[in-house]
């Protein structure tokens, strides 16, 4: 079925303003005007997060919305895409952000605003784990984009948690996926956007 809502997740210290965010919006205005897009700015709180996407979300049809999400927005994508039943393209998810995240509690700044600062607390770790989904239930409705030189998450797993999915696994590349507008129009295609 085809798509007709998209949701962007972002990462972690990330924001609308990130440049896979507002690619990804670009394209889809450009070709596809028709489809509702939506990317919110995340909360440190995962738990608040999630519940602010859900009431943002509440009315769009899940069998023909999708969702998309880069290093912390791909776990998140991942959570909501088993809850929901939809789509997601996923982009260096991560895969066990509490461990990864437990050495980042205290203050911090926005990548793309650096006068917005946030605080990240040992709650916020512990909301992660209670959202960490063990095993995706349909590989058909994953799309990944994974990067070896990915300098933050490991790809191997990475890998390892999407068996089955379709991955585009990129030989170098980083974690920020630089050259991402390389990778656009064969994660919009796995979407089907109207």
């Amino acid at each position: 079925m085809p798509t007709t809502h998209l949701l962007y997740l972002h990462g972690f210290r990330s924001s609308p303003s990130s440049t896979k965010a507002r690619l990804t919006a670009a394209a889809v205005a450009r070709r596809h005007p028709g489809v509702t897009w939506l990317c919110p700015a995340l909360p440190p709180s995962p738990q608040q997060a999630m519940d602010q996407v859900l009431q943002a979300i509440n009315d769009w049809p899940t069998d023909s919305m999708a969702v998309m999400g880069s290093s912390l927005g791909g776990f998140y994508a991942t959570w909501l895409a088993e809850r929901l039943g939809c789509k997601a393209v996923l982009l260096n998810p991560a895969i066990q952000p509490a461990r990864d995240l437990a050495a980042q509690i205290g203050e911090h700044s926005l990548w793309h605003d650096p006068e917005q600062h946030f605080t990240f607390d040992q709650s916020h770790v512990d909301e992660l784990i209670a959202q960490e989904i063990p095993h995706i239930s349909q590989p058909e409705r994953y799309f990944a984009v994974i990067a070896k030189g990915d300098e933050v998450l490991d790809w191997r797993e990475m890998l390892a948690h999407y068996p089955g999915a379709a991955i585009k696994l990129l030989p170098g590349g980083d974690h920020a996926l630089s050259d991402f507008d390389q990778h656009l129009d064969e994660a919009l295609d796995f979407l089907n956007l109207v």
